[in-house]
């Protein structure tokens, strides 16, 4: 399965160069009438006028038509609400994921979960951007210039990627999640959220993927990688609770979110046939306090927050 960054709204057309026999032509100085054979420029146009390498062009398009769901706008504050904190989720996990840019053990990593980055902003995007019209923010708005209390994450997101192991686990137990909610959220009765949910579904199923594989590798792996995926699994584990705690907005919006609760036992029956593929056995590890969605976050996202906002804080309304 390929990795996808939809950024392929940009069109690149390059025209076809001269023909095979005008390039076996020998080189010569000038014919007999004193004439370049190759045109007056052997290395731009031709004697016809056109570029042997070939005319190439961009279209360039504007980022907000790569966004899923539209020019739709939110109505109603509970959809709003709803949008901003799976836009937190998925922008979090992103910028954190960018700390393993050059970092990580193999040189395809720093690629896979770059890229796994890539498509969790993109999700972050399109949903940020919908939770910003109910009252005109935006998605940039919501990412730099909203506060730590003012966010909405889980905790699960929000951890620190301590070694790769820990990052595996906290891949596993969210891509895991997000594949499971995606799938529900794209029945949802709001075009937007469905849309959204339909095109993140595509890409999430590449994450747990790719989760699985290294939980498999570093689980079967040497005592050591064993013995340090175990640790980040007792780690992460009760983080995994607050994700599926239901709340008075999803009995408001009945139809269009989805039932945190709903998804758990689909969840757990992934991950316990996962770990067993290599005789892990389940943390029986208590439940965090975890209060994300309440503005109570996990001490690493202040750090992480001020990383990913001073740019545009210390430069506002800058454009490149």
């Amino acid at each position: 399965m390929s990795i996808s960054t939809d950024h392929g709204d940009r069109s690149l057309r390059q025209a076809q160069g001269p023909d095979a026999a005008s390039v076996a032509e020998p080189v010569e100085a000038a014919d007999a009438h004193g004439t370049d054979p190759h045109g007056a420029d052997p290395h731009g146009a031709d004697s016809h006028g056109a570029d042997p390498h070939g005319a190439v062009s961009l279209d360039a398009r504007e980022l907000s038509a790569e966004l899923a769901g539209g020019e739709d706008r939110a109505t109603d504050p509970d959809v709003a609400a709803y949008a901003m904190r799976l836009g937190d989720d998925a922008l979090i996990l992103a910028q954190n994921l960018c700390g393993w840019i050059a970092r990580a053990p193999e040189l395809e990593e720093d690629v896979a979960l770059g890229n796994i980055a890539l498509d969790l902003l993109g999700h972050a995007r399109s949903l940020l951007r919908y939770a910003g019209t109910y009252d005109g923010r935006s998605e940039d708005d919501l990412a730099y210039w909203r506060d730590e209390r003012e966010f909405r994450s889980a905790w699960l997101f929000e951890l620190p990627n301590g070694d790769f192991a820990h990052t595996i686990v906290r891949q596993l137990l969210a891509s895991t999640y997000l594949l499971e909610l995606y799938r529900e959220l794209a029945a949802s009765s709001d075009p937007v959220l469905s849309a959204v949910a339909a095109k993140a579904e595509k890409e999430v199923d590449y994450h747990r993927d790719h989760a699985v594989q290294w939980t498999l590798r570093l689980a079967g792996g040497t005592e050591e990688s064993r013995r340090r995926f175990v640790v980040g699994l007792d780690d992460t584990w009760p983080y995994l609770d607050e994700l599926f705690r239901d709340e008075p907005l999803h009995d408001r919006l009945e139809g269009i979110a989805v039932r945190p609760s709903t998804l758990r036992g689909r969840v757990d029956e992934v991950l316990v046939a996962v770990l067993a593929e290599e005789d892990v056995p389940v943390p029986a590890m208590p439940a965090s306090s975890a209060g994300g969605r309440e503005g109570r976050h996990h001490p690493a996202l202040g750090p992480l927050l001020a990383e990913m906002q001073v740019l545009a804080r210390r430069h506002p309304g800058a454009t490149w």
